[in-house]
């Protein structure tokens, strides 16, 4: 509202020295250059420029590029910034939901054999529970990543702009964040591999002892049903 009043003073100010301007009889100079001083203020206060006239005059287009080129590369890296820290902060929560699901995992087959019917599904409500917690993990992971990767090649854009137009000071500085950027999600990744690792040889280990416990219900019965059939040869 009140960039909307400075407007409409702005135009108010242009009428009544357009009517000065008209009726006047002496040169126009002075009042022209009044008419001018007035358009270039009220296109400032519009909006529709972002740097004055009156400084403008002081600056080339060079410098003015490159003004608007560190701009760009903050920006980018304030974007590159936030979509790190939230692609580490997924990764990191997607490691601890593994961790999780492979310690109730390991518990279970500790106890495989020794647990009642009732017991045995609790468990595995539990388990269940978590692998759907660890698939959510992973898809906020894969759709953080995606943003990671957009805001990496908008700072690889805008440190190239930045180099062109002669801001060199702000080329290396977003080069700068790309690589602390690309280190630490790679350290990050670490840790969610090594969780992913555990999580295969803790399935393996699954498989395993589930065949081995087949395998000796299997013989359990074999050995009950050895005497009822010599019996029966008796």
């Amino acid at each position: 509202m009140a960039a909307l009043r400075r407007i409409t003073t702005c135009f108010r100010i242009l009428r009544s020295s357009n009517r000065v301007l008209i009726s006047s009889r002496k040169p126009a100079g002075k009042w022209t250059n009044i008419l001018y001083t007035g358009i270039s203020s009220l296109t400032v206060g519009a909006g529709l420029c972002a740097i004055p006239f009156k400084q403008a005059d002081s600056l080339s287009h060079d410098s003015l590029v490159r003004r608007a080129a560190s701009l760009v590369t903050d920006s980018s890296s304030t974007f590159l910034s936030q979509a790190t820290l939230a692609l580490i902060d997924a990764i990191t929560e997607y490691s601890k939901a593994v961790h999780t699901l492979i310690a109730l995992q390991r518990r279970y087959l500790e106890a495989l054999g020794k647990l009642t019917q009732t017991e045995e599904d609790k468990i595995w409500q539990v388990i269940i529970a978590q692998r759907s917690e660890v698939d959510d993990r992973q898809d906020e992971c894969k759709r953080y990543e995606s943003t990671w990767f957009i805001a990496v090649k908008l700072c690889e854009t805008a440190a190239e702009a930045a180099r062109t137009s002669g801001a060199e000071h702000a080329s290396i500085t977003v080069a700068t964040n790309i690589q602390v950027a690309l280190s630490q999600v790679e350290e990050a990744q670490k840790l969610s591999k090594d969780a992913d690792k555990k999580l295969i040889e803790i399935k393996v280990m699954e498989v395993e002892k589930m065949a081995q416990h087949v395998a000796s219900l299997q013989n359990d019965s074999d050995e009950e049903e050895v005497p009822e059939a010599y019996l029966r040869e008796d």
